[in-house]
């Protein structure tokens, strides 16, 4: 299947009366799906949660890393967050396990593995070794499963901050071995850390953080580096920062999906002091576009004290089911420097749903012209939603930009919907060079050939 999303810019050629949008994301009724609501969970902070459905145990796994040694919010009312000095204290930074069979209602099992307070009847699965005056512990825990290494005893796979960046493998997620120090990537590392199999790469890339001081400050970096083995890792290299110091990128979790690697970034507003998610994407994990930067994909709601007032901060990764796309966040109802209480939340999009383009005329109909690899597709299929009143057709166009057939219009909301041509099996049957999106009342969002 050779799927294509849209916002990839490479694919289009000409643009009339539409626009590049994000899609629309419709946080779930549930949120917030679940608080700190036991003793060891002090601070969730920014969570910094990972989250797969595991189709083998048809369960949703999240890892999570609160700070298990801090100051706490919970108990406080608003009035205290006011009068109540909030400054630098003794952290330490744990990591947690949840389960769930719907991904809506969480279990924090007791697995009996780490003692804190004199008890191990808790959910936590790694601890560091000590506490210092600004954090310790396993920070920023990215964490995934890996079903390509032929090795039981890897398939499970985490990247974090331990005294320097490292990496630990485990074989069921639950149980680790030690860290083990990855001095070459010399990288900061002190924000949610983020691995992957690059696989138009043939390698694992780390995302992670570096630092580069402007003026008397100094700005955050999103930070890339690679592997062949999970083990030794390239130098980082910086590879994204915001456009001005205010606006500065703290985290962002990568994925790959419809042939690019998506983005979902942190942005930390320093004067505002509050933190959204926003899109980017990349055809090669190195070269990074920000996707109508300054609007978020996840805002920050209501007033403050709503859970997500203050921040939101995007789990890695994205669960794809086929009738919508979950998006965990990281949420907190304050100020990022500031008393917040911490929450796991979710945000909804359609299939395919990251951003599309959107007609933006009532008039005109919108025309987007694309070229993408045509050679040897015997069939296109559309995501797209459809307005009511509104429709979308497509045209095959050859070398010097002349119909050679047109679609029967859609007329409703599709995902991955066959289009049928007039001239019945027409993409097989000539050599065509473009497609052109004719519509109005619609949003484009991807396309699939096969």
């Amino acid at each position: 299947m050779n799927r294509h999303l849209l916002l990839d810019e490479r694919l289009i050629e000409a643009v009339e009366n539409a626009e590049l949008t994000l899609g629309t994301v419709t946080k779930h009724h549930a949120n917030p799906l679940f608080g700190e609501d036991k003793p060891w969970e002090r601070r969730f902070d920014n969570l910094y949660a990972n989250i797969i459905y595991d189709e083998q145990d048809q369960l949703y796994k999240c890892w999570y890393s609160p700070f298990i040694v801090s100051q706490t919010t919970v108990g406080m009312t608003m009035q205290q967050r006011k009068e109540r000095t909030y400054g630098k204290h003794p952290q330490e930074m744990g990591i947690c396990y949840a389960t769930s069979k719907d991904g809506i209602e969480w279990d924090k099992p007791e697995l009996g593995l780490v003692d804190y307070d004199g008890s191990k009847a808790n959910n936590i699965i790694w601890r560091g070794g000590g506490v210092h005056k600004d954090w310790g512990g396993p920070h920023g825990a990215g964490i995934f499963k890996d079903l390509r290494d032929p090795d039981p005893e890897r398939r499970y796979k985490a990247i974090l901050k331990d005294k320097i960046l490292s990496v630990a493998f485990s074989a069921d997620g639950i149980h680790w071995n030690p860290a083990i120090e990855c001095p070459d990537a010399n990288s900061a590392g002190d924000t949610h850390n983020n691995a992957f199999w690059a696989p138009t790469l043939g390698k694992y890339v780390g995302i992670t953080r570096q630092w580069r001081q402007a003026d008397d400050e100094y700005v955050r970096l999103v930070a890339r580096t690679e592997s062949d083995d999970f083990i030794t890792w390239a130098k980082t290299e910086n590879v994204l920062e915001g456009h001005d110091s205010n606006q500065q990128l703290y985290s962002m979790p990568v994925f790959n999906h419809g042939g690019i690697y998506l983005g979902l970034v942190a942005v930390h507003d320093q004067k505002q002091d509050r933190v959204w998610t926003e899109l980017t994407w990349s055809p090669d994990t190195k070269t990074w576009h920000r996707v109508l930067p300054g609007t978020p994909l996840i805002g920050n709601d209501g007033d403050y004290g709503h859970y997500d007032w203050g921040c939101a901060y995007a789990a890695a990764n994205p669960v794809f089911l086929d009738d919508e796309i979950r998006l965990y966040y990281g949420a907190s109802d304050g100020f990022h420097f500031k008393w917040r209480l911490g929450f796991l939340a979710m945000a909804t999009l359609r299939p395919d749903g990251f951003a599309g383009y959107k007609a933006s005329s009532t008039v005109e109909p919108a025309r987007v012209t694309i070229s993408p690899p045509l050679d040897g597709a015997s069939s296109l299929k559309i995501s797209a939603d459809i307005d009511v009143g509104g429709s979308l057709t497509v045209r095959l166009l050859d070398t010097r930009m002349q119909m050679i057939d047109e679609s029967e219009a859609l007329t409703a909301s599709v995902t991955d919907a066959e289009v049928q041509w007039k001239d019945a099996g027409t993409l097989n049957k000539v050599k065509a060079a473009r497609l052109q999106f004719v519509f109005s009342g619609a949003t484009v969002c991807s396309l699939v050939l096969t």
